[in-house]
């Protein structure tokens, strides 16, 4: 294995001013070590999923996000009740500029322009009440599979890089183990595992093989917090290689987070039988901020476990981090890496 990781991924959301300080921002403190830049997410898309409220009716909306009861005549739901989601709309306008700063030499040739997007349960599970999932994920699963084959349509192929941020899924497969017991993430389908795998290949068939595309899989990030601390890589692992298993094109990288506080073998033990393909890239999360030395440790730890070669990366992308603490994850990604 090399002396030193050369591989970084940015997770998504980056909280600078614009995607053009993004932008700018990633080429020049980390040349030659990302394979794709995202737009950071900037403004009010840098809650996750937050943006996306708006696109529920009322009425079905969680109670705590302002949601009201529906009427007794209500006649119920239909794709005109969802908005499109608008993610290939930000996406285009991100990506005037990722090209007119390719042209000035700021983004080189051979840089990727990403774009990350929730799996729709994320939206559903996240906005709405548990009553209404069955009825609306349908509805919004069209409005992000047009959504994304707008992008496809516009964006060359060889400009692009696509991303699922795949956080309900794992609280519904750890609500699933026993491990979650909070109603708020039980899933309404079941059997929950193969659910969540039939609903990753519905919004995946229709990516075509040359365009990469990776998986965040996360623990969430509510209040710099997980909604639950994994206990190793195990869930992680079994599902990035059930991922790998049932789609019809490649993988191109899995990113799985490392606590901060998770230094010991038996957190990556599990990754000796992480079976993703030879040529799809491992994204450990283990970056974190103020924390050099943990970082090398961490890295350390991991080498001498995963028995292939790993990039780096935030347990989770940046949004709502404080401007310090994002100054010193750049510093700290471009410290342990070297240039590919």
């Amino acid at each position: 294995m090399t002396a030193a990781p050369s591989d970084v991924l940015l997770v998504g959301s980056i909280p600078l001013s614009s995607a053009e300080e993004v932008f700018t921002t990633v080429a020049q403190t980390l040349p030659g070590r990302v394979r794709s830049i995202p737009d950071g997410e900037t403004g009010d898309r840098g809650n996750y999923i937050g943006w996306q409220l708006g696109r529920f009716p009322k009425e079905t909306i969680q109670y705590f996000l302002g949601g009201t009861e529906p009427p007794a005549d209500h006649p119920g739901f239909t794709l005109d009740s969802i908005p499109p989601t608008e993610y290939d709309t930000v996406a285009f306008k991100s990506y005037e500029t990722f090209l007119d700063l390719r042209k000035k030499n700021i983004i080189p040739p051979g840089v990727r322009f990403q774009i990350s997007m929730p799996p729709p349960l994320n939206c559903i599970q996240g906005h709405t009440r548990n009553e209404f999932h069955a009825q609306l994920e349908p509805l919004y699963e069209k409005r992000m599979l047009d959504s994304v084959a707008n992008i496809i349509d516009n964006i060359p192929a060889d400009d692009l890089a696509l991303q699922w941020d795949v956080c309900f899924e794992i609280t519904a497969l750890e609500f699933d183990r026993g491990n979650i017991k909070e109603g708020f993430f039980q899933p309404y389908f079941s059997p929950v595992k193969e659910g969540v795998l039939d609903r990753l290949e519905r919004i995946s068939t229709n990516i075509p093989a040359n365009i990469p595309l990776g998986f965040h899989l996360c623990y969430g990030d509510l209040n710099h917090k997980h909604f639950i601390e994994p206990q190793d890589t195990r869930l992680l692992v079994d599902l990035a290689n059930s991922i790998a298993r049932r789609l019809q094109r490649p993988i191109n990288w899995v990113h799985m987070p490392v606590p901060k506080n998770r230094d010991d073998e038996a957190y990556f033990e599990p990754l000796k039988d992480l079976d993703i393909g030879p040529n799809s890239q491992l994204y450990l999360g283990l970056v974190h901020p103020h924390d050099l030395e943990g970082t090398k440790r961490r890295i350390e730890v991991a080498r001498s476990v995963v028995p292939r070669d790993f990039g780096v990366a935030t347990e989770c992308g940046m949004g709502r981090t404080p401007r310090e603490d994002v100054d010193s994850i750049f510093q700290i990604l471009r410290d342990v890496t070297v240039p590919a």
